[in-house]
Protein backbone atom coordinates (compact mmCIF):
# COMPACT_ATOMS: atom_id res chain seq x y z
CA UNK A 1 0.00 0.00 0.00
CA UNK A 2 2.61 2.17 0.62
CA UNK A 3 4.30 1.80 -2.74
CA UNK A 4 0.61 2.60 -4.28
CA UNK A 5 0.62 5.71 -2.32
CA UNK A 6 3.75 7.29 -3.00
CA UNK A 7 3.30 5.92 -7.09
CA UNK A 8 -0.02 8.32 -6.81
CA UNK A 9 1.48 11.12 -5.28
CA UNK A 10 3.83 11.34 -7.43
CA UNK A 11 1.86 11.18 -10.65
CA UNK A 12 1.20 14.22 -12.44
CA UNK A 13 -1.95 15.97 -11.61
CA UNK A 14 -4.87 16.99 -13.99
CA UNK A 15 -5.31 21.10 -13.31
CA UNK A 16 -8.48 21.97 -12.02
CA UNK A 17 -11.17 23.56 -14.84
CA UNK A 18 -10.75 27.07 -14.94
CA UNK A 19 -13.46 29.29 -12.89
CA UNK A 20 -14.74 32.52 -13.75
CA UNK A 21 -12.70 35.59 -12.99
CA UNK A 22 -13.85 37.50 -10.05
CA UNK A 23 -15.13 41.23 -10.96
CA UNK A 24 -11.72 43.21 -10.53
CA UNK A 25 -10.67 46.46 -9.51
CA UNK A 26 -10.44 47.52 -13.47
CA UNK A 27 -13.62 46.39 -14.49
CA UNK A 28 -15.39 48.53 -12.00
CA UNK A 29 -13.45 51.38 -12.77
CA UNK A 30 -14.30 51.11 -16.57
CA UNK A 31 -18.07 50.68 -15.81
CA UNK A 32 -17.55 53.74 -13.27
CA UNK A 33 -15.66 55.76 -15.73
CA UNK A 34 -18.36 55.23 -18.84
CA UNK A 35 -21.51 56.21 -15.86
CA UNK A 36 -19.83 59.19 -15.38
CA UNK A 37 -19.11 60.20 -19.22
CA UNK A 38 -22.84 59.37 -19.36
CA UNK A 39 -23.55 61.62 -16.68
CA UNK A 40 -21.57 64.66 -18.15
CA UNK A 41 -23.46 64.02 -21.36
CA UNK A 42 -26.92 64.06 -20.09
CA UNK A 43 -26.61 66.50 -16.68
CA UNK A 44 -23.84 68.77 -18.06
CA UNK A 45 -22.05 71.05 -14.70
CA UNK A 46 -24.39 72.46 -12.00
CA UNK A 47 -24.94 75.99 -12.27
CA UNK A 48 -23.94 76.10 -8.60
CA UNK A 49 -22.10 73.79 -6.24
CA UNK A 50 -19.60 72.20 -8.04
CA UNK A 51 -16.79 70.44 -6.68
CA UNK A 52 -14.07 72.17 -8.95
CA UNK A 53 -15.35 75.37 -8.00
CA UNK A 54 -15.27 74.33 -4.42
CA UNK A 55 -11.71 73.44 -5.28
CA UNK A 56 -11.14 76.42 -6.76
CA UNK A 57 -12.24 78.96 -3.44
CA UNK A 58 -10.27 76.69 -1.87
CA UNK A 59 -6.77 77.10 -3.90
CA UNK A 60 -7.65 80.79 -3.96
CA UNK A 61 -7.90 81.04 0.01
CA UNK A 62 -4.01 79.14 -0.52
CA UNK A 63 -2.77 81.53 -2.73
CA UNK A 64 -3.24 84.31 0.12
CA UNK A 65 -1.44 82.57 2.57
CA UNK A 66 1.02 81.25 0.15
CA UNK A 67 1.54 83.94 -2.21
CA UNK A 68 5.39 85.02 -2.60
CA UNK A 69 7.13 86.29 -5.46
CA UNK A 70 9.47 82.68 -5.69
CA UNK A 71 9.44 79.62 -7.47
CA UNK A 72 9.16 77.63 -3.94
CA UNK A 73 6.31 79.35 -2.84
CA UNK A 74 4.30 78.66 -5.83
CA UNK A 75 5.64 74.57 -5.30
CA UNK A 76 4.41 74.65 -2.19
CA UNK A 77 1.30 75.41 -3.12
CA UNK A 78 1.09 73.41 -5.57
CA UNK A 79 2.13 70.22 -3.58
CA UNK A 80 -0.44 71.09 -1.14
CA UNK A 81 -3.64 71.91 -3.22
CA UNK A 82 -2.95 68.88 -5.56
CA UNK A 83 -0.99 66.53 -3.46
CA UNK A 84 -4.16 67.29 -0.92
CA UNK A 85 -6.71 66.64 -3.57
CA UNK A 86 -5.24 63.32 -4.55
CA UNK A 87 -4.27 62.23 -1.16
CA UNK A 88 -8.30 62.75 -0.44
CA UNK A 89 -9.27 60.67 -3.52
CA UNK A 90 -6.95 57.85 -2.69
CA UNK A 91 -8.29 57.92 0.72
CA UNK A 92 -11.98 57.38 -0.46
CA UNK A 93 -11.15 54.57 -3.06
CA UNK A 94 -9.67 52.83 -0.25
CA UNK A 95 -12.33 53.40 1.68
CA UNK A 96 -14.78 51.75 -0.77
CA UNK A 97 -12.76 49.06 -2.38
CA UNK A 98 -14.02 46.58 -0.71
CA UNK A 99 -17.42 47.60 -2.36
CA UNK A 100 -17.53 47.20 -6.70
CA UNK A 101 -21.22 49.21 -5.83
CA UNK A 102 -19.89 51.74 -3.92
CA UNK A 103 -16.33 51.66 -5.97
CA UNK A 104 -18.54 52.36 -9.16
CA UNK A 105 -20.82 55.14 -7.30
CA UNK A 106 -17.39 57.08 -6.52
CA UNK A 107 -15.75 56.76 -9.97
CA UNK A 108 -18.81 58.25 -11.75
CA UNK A 109 -19.70 61.06 -9.22
CA UNK A 110 -15.88 62.28 -9.62
CA UNK A 111 -15.81 61.18 -13.56
CA UNK A 112 -18.53 63.71 -13.83
CA UNK A 113 -17.22 66.63 -11.64
CA UNK A 114 -14.12 66.60 -13.47
CA UNK A 115 -15.35 66.15 -17.17
CA UNK A 116 -16.61 69.58 -18.66
CA UNK A 117 -17.45 68.55 -21.94
CA UNK A 118 -21.25 68.83 -22.26
CA UNK A 119 -20.49 72.42 -20.42
CA UNK A 120 -18.15 73.36 -23.24
CA UNK A 121 -20.34 72.40 -26.18
CA UNK A 122 -23.04 74.78 -24.20
CA UNK A 123 -21.28 77.28 -23.95
CA UNK A 124 -19.31 77.41 -27.66
CA UNK A 125 -23.02 76.55 -29.22
CA UNK A 126 -24.17 80.07 -27.39
CA UNK A 127 -21.39 82.06 -28.69
CA UNK A 128 -22.12 80.91 -32.00
CA UNK A 129 -25.69 81.30 -31.36
CA UNK A 130 -25.00 85.17 -30.85
CA UNK A 131 -22.47 85.12 -33.71
CA UNK A 132 -24.88 83.76 -36.26
CA UNK A 133 -27.68 86.41 -35.37
CA UNK A 134 -25.25 88.99 -35.58
CA UNK A 135 -25.41 90.15 -31.88
CA UNK A 136 -21.54 90.82 -31.74
CA UNK A 137 -22.29 92.50 -27.96
CA UNK A 138 -23.94 89.17 -26.54
CA UNK A 139 -21.02 86.64 -28.02
CA UNK A 140 -18.88 89.18 -26.49
CA UNK A 141 -20.41 88.76 -23.13
CA UNK A 142 -20.71 85.09 -23.04
CA UNK A 143 -16.81 84.56 -24.49
CA UNK A 144 -15.17 85.02 -20.81
CA UNK A 145 -17.01 81.23 -20.16
CA UNK A 146 -14.64 79.87 -22.26
CA UNK A 147 -11.60 81.81 -22.50
CA UNK A 148 -9.42 84.46 -20.68
CA UNK A 149 -9.01 86.96 -23.78
CA UNK A 150 -10.43 90.28 -23.95
CA UNK A 151 -13.97 89.76 -25.78
CA UNK A 152 -13.96 94.35 -26.59
CA UNK A 153 -10.82 93.92 -28.68
CA UNK A 154 -12.30 91.41 -31.02
CA UNK A 155 -14.48 91.08 -33.89
CA UNK A 156 -16.88 88.60 -35.30
CA UNK A 157 -14.41 86.07 -36.80
CA UNK A 158 -11.62 86.81 -33.58
CA UNK A 159 -14.56 85.54 -31.54
CA UNK A 160 -15.08 83.16 -33.48
CA UNK A 161 -11.42 82.21 -33.60
CA UNK A 162 -11.19 82.28 -29.73
CA UNK A 163 -13.94 79.43 -29.51
CA UNK A 164 -12.80 77.42 -32.00
CA UNK A 165 -9.70 77.00 -30.17
CA UNK A 166 -10.94 76.87 -27.07
CA UNK A 167 -13.27 73.54 -27.94
CA UNK A 168 -10.48 72.06 -28.87
CA UNK A 169 -7.63 73.02 -26.41
CA UNK A 170 -10.79 72.19 -23.76
CA UNK A 171 -11.74 68.63 -25.39
CA UNK A 172 -7.85 67.32 -24.06
CA UNK A 173 -8.23 69.31 -20.58
CA UNK A 174 -11.91 69.29 -19.91
CA UNK A 175 -12.09 65.65 -21.37
CA UNK A 176 -9.09 63.36 -22.82
CA UNK A 177 -7.08 63.97 -20.07
CA UNK A 178 -8.73 63.73 -17.37
CA UNK A 179 -10.07 60.30 -19.18
CA UNK A 180 -6.46 59.24 -19.47
CA UNK A 181 -5.30 59.37 -15.98
CA UNK A 182 -8.53 57.87 -14.52
CA UNK A 183 -7.42 54.94 -16.75
CA UNK A 184 -3.72 54.96 -15.54
CA UNK A 185 -4.34 55.95 -11.47
CA UNK A 186 -8.00 55.70 -11.46
CA UNK A 187 -10.06 58.12 -8.79
CA UNK A 188 -6.49 59.74 -7.57
CA UNK A 189 -5.71 60.48 -11.08
CA UNK A 190 -9.36 61.57 -12.03
CA UNK A 191 -9.33 64.30 -9.37
CA UNK A 192 -5.39 64.98 -9.25
CA UNK A 193 -5.59 65.95 -13.25
CA UNK A 194 -8.23 68.37 -12.76
CA UNK A 195 -6.83 69.74 -9.48
CA UNK A 196 -3.48 70.73 -11.42
CA UNK A 197 -5.51 71.86 -14.77
CA UNK A 198 -7.58 73.69 -12.28
CA UNK A 199 -4.09 75.59 -10.71
CA UNK A 200 -2.39 76.39 -13.78
CA UNK A 201 -5.84 78.02 -15.34
CA UNK A 202 -5.79 80.01 -12.13
CA UNK A 203 -2.15 81.05 -11.35
CA UNK A 204 -0.13 79.79 -14.46
CA UNK A 205 -0.30 82.67 -15.80
CA UNK A 206 2.93 85.09 -17.24
CA UNK A 207 1.63 88.33 -15.46
CA UNK A 208 4.06 90.47 -13.46
CA UNK A 209 2.59 88.88 -9.90
CA UNK A 210 2.37 85.05 -10.99
CA UNK A 211 5.48 84.85 -13.18
CA UNK A 212 7.53 82.85 -10.36
CA UNK A 213 4.56 81.81 -8.33
CA UNK A 214 2.79 80.20 -11.36
CA UNK A 215 5.54 78.68 -12.74
CA UNK A 216 5.11 75.26 -10.68
CA UNK A 217 1.61 74.98 -11.53
CA UNK A 218 2.24 75.76 -15.39
CA UNK A 219 4.67 73.14 -15.36
CA UNK A 220 3.25 70.39 -13.78
CA UNK A 221 0.18 71.35 -15.86
CA UNK A 222 2.58 70.64 -18.66
CA UNK A 223 3.82 67.26 -17.55
CA UNK A 224 0.23 66.04 -17.09
CA UNK A 225 -1.55 67.25 -20.35
CA UNK A 226 1.12 66.02 -22.01
CA UNK A 227 -0.62 62.27 -23.04
CA UNK A 228 -3.88 63.31 -23.26
CA UNK A 229 -3.03 66.13 -25.63
CA UNK A 230 -1.33 63.72 -27.77
CA UNK A 231 -4.07 61.71 -27.37
CA UNK A 232 -6.78 64.17 -28.51
CA UNK A 233 -4.91 65.32 -31.80
CA UNK A 234 -4.27 61.51 -32.57
CA UNK A 235 -8.64 60.82 -32.37
CA UNK A 236 -9.03 64.46 -33.83
CA UNK A 237 -6.92 63.22 -37.01
CA UNK A 238 -8.99 59.75 -36.87
CA UNK A 239 -12.37 61.40 -36.31
CA UNK A 240 -12.23 64.56 -38.20
CA UNK A 241 -13.52 65.24 -41.82
CA UNK A 242 -10.10 65.60 -43.36
CA UNK A 243 -7.88 63.13 -41.85
CA UNK A 244 -5.31 64.08 -44.61
CA UNK A 245 -5.47 67.91 -43.68
CA UNK A 246 -5.41 67.08 -40.12
CA UNK A 247 -2.40 64.64 -40.26
CA UNK A 248 -0.37 67.70 -42.38
CA UNK A 249 -1.10 70.45 -40.18
CA UNK A 250 -0.36 68.21 -37.08
CA UNK A 251 3.19 67.43 -38.41
CA UNK A 252 4.23 70.61 -39.81
CA UNK A 253 2.70 73.10 -37.40
CA UNK A 254 1.95 71.48 -34.06
CA UNK A 255 5.95 72.50 -32.74
CA UNK A 256 5.36 76.26 -33.79
CA UNK A 257 2.91 76.59 -30.72
CA UNK A 258 4.13 78.07 -27.50
CA UNK A 259 2.38 75.71 -25.62
CA UNK A 260 3.66 72.01 -25.92
CA UNK A 261 0.24 70.90 -25.45
CA UNK A 262 -2.42 72.95 -26.98
CA UNK A 263 -0.19 73.22 -30.31
CA UNK A 264 -0.93 69.47 -31.09
CA UNK A 265 -4.87 69.46 -30.16
CA UNK A 266 -5.34 72.91 -32.26
CA UNK A 267 -3.56 72.13 -35.43
CA UNK A 268 -5.16 68.88 -35.43
CA UNK A 269 -8.37 71.01 -35.13
CA UNK A 270 -7.27 73.39 -37.31
CA UNK A 271 -6.20 70.65 -40.17
CA UNK A 272 -9.70 68.81 -39.63
CA UNK A 273 -11.74 71.45 -39.96
CA UNK A 274 -9.79 73.23 -42.54
CA UNK A 275 -9.60 76.52 -41.49
CA UNK A 276 -7.32 78.67 -39.97
CA UNK A 277 -6.45 79.27 -36.44
CA UNK A 278 -3.64 81.21 -34.09
CA UNK A 279 -2.22 84.23 -34.45
CA UNK A 280 -2.66 87.94 -32.78
CA UNK A 281 -4.69 87.43 -29.53
CA UNK A 282 -5.23 89.45 -26.36
CA UNK A 283 -5.69 88.41 -22.80
CA UNK A 284 -6.09 91.63 -20.31
CA UNK A 285 -4.50 94.07 -22.13
CA UNK A 286 -1.51 91.93 -23.23
CA UNK A 287 -0.86 91.11 -26.90
CA UNK A 288 0.22 87.72 -28.14
CA UNK A 289 1.45 87.11 -31.34
CA UNK A 290 1.31 83.38 -32.29
CA UNK A 291 1.75 81.21 -34.96
CA UNK A 292 -0.19 80.48 -38.01
CA UNK A 293 -1.75 76.85 -37.96
CA UNK A 294 -2.72 75.75 -40.99
CA UNK A 295 -2.19 78.81 -42.71
CA UNK A 296 -3.41 77.62 -46.11
CA UNK A 297 -6.72 77.21 -44.92
CA UNK A 298 -9.29 79.73 -44.59
CA UNK A 299 -10.55 81.84 -42.05
CA UNK A 300 -12.76 80.31 -39.49
CA UNK A 301 -16.33 81.37 -39.60
CA UNK A 302 -19.63 81.21 -36.74
CA UNK A 303 -20.32 78.05 -39.01
CA UNK A 304 -17.34 76.46 -37.98
CA UNK A 305 -18.39 76.16 -34.10
CA UNK A 306 -20.61 73.48 -34.22
CA UNK A 307 -18.50 71.60 -36.36
CA UNK A 308 -15.60 72.34 -33.80
CA UNK A 309 -17.92 70.91 -31.01
CA UNK A 310 -19.12 68.05 -32.64
CA UNK A 311 -15.89 66.85 -33.44
CA UNK A 312 -14.57 67.46 -29.85
CA UNK A 313 -17.92 65.03 -28.64
CA UNK A 314 -16.31 62.49 -30.99
CA UNK A 315 -13.41 62.81 -29.76
CA UNK A 316 -14.58 62.52 -26.49
CA UNK A 317 -16.56 59.13 -26.99
CA UNK A 318 -13.55 57.54 -28.50
CA UNK A 319 -11.61 58.52 -25.93
CA UNK A 320 -13.98 56.92 -23.47
CA UNK A 321 -13.29 53.90 -25.67
CA UNK A 322 -9.74 54.02 -25.90
CA UNK A 323 -9.25 54.63 -22.13
CA UNK A 324 -11.82 52.15 -20.23
CA UNK A 325 -10.84 49.59 -23.10
CA UNK A 326 -7.13 49.99 -22.55
CA UNK A 327 -7.92 49.42 -18.98
CA UNK A 328 -9.75 46.16 -19.26
CA UNK A 329 -7.22 44.86 -22.15
CA UNK A 330 -4.58 45.39 -19.94
CA UNK A 331 -6.79 43.77 -16.98
CA UNK A 332 -6.91 40.40 -19.69
CA UNK A 333 -3.24 40.25 -20.38
CA UNK A 334 -2.27 40.58 -17.13
CA UNK A 335 -4.87 37.97 -16.00
CA UNK A 336 -3.94 35.73 -18.84
CA UNK A 337 -0.15 35.87 -17.95
CA UNK A 338 -0.88 34.80 -14.36
CA UNK A 339 -2.67 31.98 -16.16
CA UNK A 340 0.33 30.59 -18.04
CA UNK A 341 2.77 31.41 -15.11
CA UNK A 342 0.55 29.25 -12.57
CA UNK A 343 0.03 26.33 -15.28
CA UNK A 344 3.39 26.38 -15.86
CA UNK A 345 4.98 26.39 -12.20
CA UNK A 346 3.96 22.65 -11.61
CA UNK A 347 5.17 21.13 -14.58
CA UNK A 348 8.25 23.15 -14.39
CA UNK A 349 9.04 21.85 -11.08
CA UNK A 350 8.05 18.34 -11.96
CA UNK A 351 11.68 17.46 -13.81
CA UNK A 352 13.40 18.37 -10.97
CA UNK A 353 11.46 16.36 -8.41
CA UNK A 354 12.17 13.17 -10.55
CA UNK A 355 15.37 13.96 -11.21
CA UNK A 356 15.72 14.24 -7.43
CA UNK A 357 13.99 11.11 -6.60
CA UNK A 358 15.72 9.49 -9.57
CA UNK A 359 19.33 10.57 -7.88
CA UNK A 360 18.03 9.09 -4.27
CA UNK A 361 17.09 5.83 -5.80
CA UNK A 362 20.75 5.71 -7.00
CA UNK A 363 21.93 6.60 -3.80
CA UNK A 364 20.24 4.28 -2.05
Amino acid sequence: MRAEDAARASAPRTPAPPTALPRSADTVLAAGTALGFLADLLLADPRRGHPVAAFGRAATAAERLLWRDHRGAGALYTALCAGGTVAAAAGLSRAVRRSPAASGALTAAVTWAVLGGTSLGREARAVGAALEAGDLAAARERLPGLCGRDPQSLDAQQIARAVVESVAENTSDAVVGALVWGAAAGVPGLAGFRAVNTLDAMAGHKSPRLRRFGWAPARLDDVAGFPGSRLTAALAVLAGPDPRGALRVLQSDARRHPSPNAGPVEAAFAGALGVRLGGTLAYGGRVEHRPVLGAGNRPVEPRDIERAVRLSRRVGALALVVCAGGRLAYRALRGGATALSRAAGPRAARPASGRRRAAGEGRG
